[in-house]
């Protein structure tokens, strides 16, 4: 990931929006309540030809009797240790705190480069506060105001001067991103754990404890990958806290941007109402997807399994183009099979066809069932073309498009997929009327 910079410091004190600030969007969820920022939350930058990969991390204050507590310690641990610029953030308006010195005499033990700033600095007059900060044996403080912008030039320009400029690289292969996706703890970030080999995001029997949507890149068999792990999407009669809305928005906007969708089921359960909303939120962005069926291992022996999994795929038919493997987070099983299926997938997902291609193959399912009369009038499709990809998208030129039925246009979708390998990809048809010739 190149030159890091870690943002640190007590809970609340702005780092989140500093991390959204300086990353010019809102990726990070912020909320006044302490301790939103639980993983570790990477984003990509480039500032004045140098590149850094900037990280936000959970609160230092902790509670060391929780399990939770002592993931959100580790995380913040691992952050400084593969930091090469650590950012410490102090809070402007309630001054320095016990959590402040708890957090310096951590950042003693480093040898690292630290750039010590205060936030909530958001107007003249506040500057006095700063004193306090001085009393940790700092030689130098920036204010800035993360929620206005002010100071954030002076700040990027003094991080930019410890990255070292590195000679410019040709573009890199295409990175497939992959998001994980479902309800609250069917074992999305323990499947994304099991994926990189590591405790890249906490694991907790609790529901809800991944709250932002966390990037990973990682390769797999000479492939890149992008990997994004979700906060669970619960029902809307269960989203209750105005923090919870934003962590469902957030999971639901990973959709927009990835390729490919894991919609992780817990085998232990039927479908439930919520995995079917799920999937059909994948299904109308026309998303690449995958159905992970997550705790395998855990299924009764006195269960019929291919009977199982074919119930799943009825449950969810409207989903028969994705692929459902059983994978077992906790064992291994089937995680192999389903990195090298999204890789299948993924190609069928960005292939293209010619036109010509395209219009060989309309003769032969024209030829196989025409269109029938409507109205009395027979319909006509004279010639198609595929204009995108990601889902491969076709348009049909005929002479009375809206009189196609959709039962015919399943069936074109259908002859489509045989006729171009595309058996596990979402296709989309639309029917345009042919413009008379002058």
């Amino acid at each position: 990931m190149g030159f890091i910079v870690a943002l640190v410091g007590a809970p609340n004190v702005g780092k989140s929006t500093l991390f959204n600030r300086l990353i010019k969007r809102k990726k990070a969820v912020v909320d006044d309540q302490p301790g939103v920022t639980r993983d570790r939350n990477y984003q990509e930058l480039s500032w004045e030809g140098k590149t850094l990969t900037l990280v936000d991390t959970g609160g230092f204050e902790w509670d060391h009797h929780s399990p939770l507590g002592e993931g959100m310690r580790e995380q913040i641990e691992v952050a400084l240790d593969e930091a090469d610029l650590i950012v410490f953030v102090g809070d402007g308006k309630i001054g320095l705190t016990p959590t402040d010195q708890m957090v310096m005499e951590r950042l003693r033990r480093t040898t690292k480069p630290i750039i010590y700033t205060v936030n909530k600095i958001d107007h003249a007059g506040r500057e006095d506060i700063l004193g306090e900060f001085y009393r940790l044996g700092i030689e130098s403080l920036l204010p800035v105001s993360a929620l206005h912008g002010l100071g954030m030039g002076e700040l990027e320009e003094e991080i930019a001067r410890h990255i070292p400029r590195t000679e410019e690289v040709a573009p890199s292969e295409e990175v497939l991103s992959l998001t994980v996706i479902g309800r609250p703890n069917v074992g999305k970030s323990s499947l994304v754990n099991a994926l990189l080999g590591e405790d890249r995001v906490m694991v907790s029997p609790v529901p809800g404890t991944t709250r932002d949507a966390i990037d990973t890149p990682f390769e797999f068999q000479g492939q890149k990958y992008l990997l994004i792990d979700t906060a669970g999407i619960r029902r809307k009669a269960r989203i209750s806290l105005r923090l919870e809305k934003y962590c469902v928005l957030e999971a639901i906007k990973t959709l927009d941007r990835c390729d490919l969708a894991v919609i992780l089921l817990d085998a232990q359960d039927q479908v439930t109402d919520q995995d079917a909303r799920i999937a059909g939120l994948a299904f109308e962005k026309g998303r690449a997807c995958l159905v992970g069926i997550n705790k395998w291992d855990l299924i009764a022996p006195t269960v019929k399994k291919k009977a199982y999994l074919e119930e799943l795929r009825y449950q969810l038919k409207y989903l028969a183009f994705a692929p459902f493997i059983p994978v077992s987070a906790q064992t291994g099983y089937g995680l192999g099979h389903l990195m090298k299926t999204a890789r299948k997938v993924y190609l069928q997902y960005t292939q293209r066809v010619g036109t010509g291609q395209v219009n060989q193959a309309l003769k032969k399912i024209l030829a196989g069932h025409s269109l029938p009369l409507m109205g009395g009038q027979r319909v006509k499709i004279f010639y198609g073309t595929q204009v995108g990809v990601k889902p491969p998208t076709f348009v049909f030129f005929a002479n009375y498009p809206e009189k196609i039925h959709f039962s015919y246009q399943r069936y074109l979708v259908n002859q489509l997929r045989e006729q171009f390998r595309m058996d596990s990809t979402p296709i989309r048809v639309y029917f345009r009327k042919r413009e008379k010739e002058q």
